[in-house]
């Protein structure tokens, strides 16, 4: 698909969950256009406070607001000729999807401050880790504006949907990681390899490549990667978790036993699973998520991070 819609000039919308490559996959397009020879200039639409991304997309003009000392050249100005990619652009503010709207029809800008418009050629791109058709339902996503952006749609499965690529994956981050680091290529065994592909991996590619270039620190000067170089699921430890749903003021009931168990494991693998679970509840929107485990944004994300890291 990314070579058909490649040649193209038409918008792509990309879905997928969090870690599937979904800017790979926009970066894939562009390398294969007829404007790879010019920038593709990403933007996280989240990771921008309201206040500050209308100039980022737009640019300013001296003396345009407090703090304005100069010209600014905005990502829209920067992606002329070439590719705007747009990640996370659910979490656009409705106002700022209007303006969208307009640029995208009129493929002109107007920098802050400024009454000039100004002509725009960019191939535009945009990703999302939401279904936009659930987001305009909840009155938090224009309908015109995902018409315009739904073009070419493409889908970016979940690695558990496509266990079989995991080998193909492993191998190329071991090539990636060993030769960033001068060392001889190191491979998996066929067990860690079994191991790997049962995983259900809700952090996709992305947790993956982490997990294999951890490995590769912790398997020393080994050249065989086992199963113990990676911080899988304990499901070989023999522990029992109730997993009837929990009302506030329940705790969980663990069994040890006599064997004993490796307390950070057991604790990290049942965090992980219960920012998964919020995750896949909330579709993959982490402030939703956030909330329904009552914890702060910037609270879940760092412990996302933090248990993605050690996987």
């Amino acid at each position: 698909v990314i070579r058909l819609v490649a040649t193209r000039r038409c918008t792509v919308l990309i879905h997928g969950e969090t870690g599937t490559g979904k800017e790979m996959a926009a970066r894939a397009i562009h390398a294969a256009s007829q404007r790879s020879q010019q920038s593709m200039v990403a933007v996280n639409c989240s990771a921008l406070p309201e206040n500050l991304l209308e100039a980022e997309l737009f640019g300013h003009v001296k003396g345009a607001f407090t703090g304005a000392a100069g010209l600014r050249i905005g990502r829209f100005e920067q992606a002329n000729r070439g590719t705007l990619f747009l990640d996370e652009i659910a979490d656009l503010p409705l106002s700022m999807q209007t303006k969208l709207l307009r640029v995208i029809q009129e493929r002109e800008i107007q920098r802050l401050g400024s009454s000039e418009n100004l002509k725009v050629d960019f191939r535009l791109i945009a990703a999302s880790n939401l279904r936009l058709e659930d987001q305009i339902r909840e009155g938090k996503f224009r309908e015109d504006l995902y018409y315009r952006l739904n073009i070419l749609p493409l889908e970016m499965p979940a690695l558990r949907e496509r266990r079989d690529d995991i080998p193909q994956l492993v191998n190329h981050f071991l090539e990636k990681h060993c030769l960033a680091e001068d060392l001889p290529v190191k491979r998996a065994s066929a067990e860690t390899m079994d191991k790997l592909m049962s995983q259900s991996w809700p952090g996709n590619v992305r947790q993956l490549e982490n997990a294999v270039e951890m490995a590769i620190a912790l398997s020393g000067d080994r050249e065989i990667l086992m199963p113990s170089d990676f911080r899988l699921s304990a499901a070989s430890i023999q522990t029992r978790v109730e997993t009837a749903s929990l009302r506030d003021g329940q705790v969980p009931t663990i069994e040890v036993p006599e064997t004993g168990i490796d307390y950070e494991r057991i604790v990290g693998d049942f965090e992980r699973n219960l920012l998964a679970q919020a995750l896949e509840r909330t579709q993959g929107n982490k402030k939703q998520a956030a909330e329904i485990l009552r914890l702060k944004r910037t609270t879940f994300t760092a412990k996302l991070k933090s248990l993605e890291a050690t996987v």
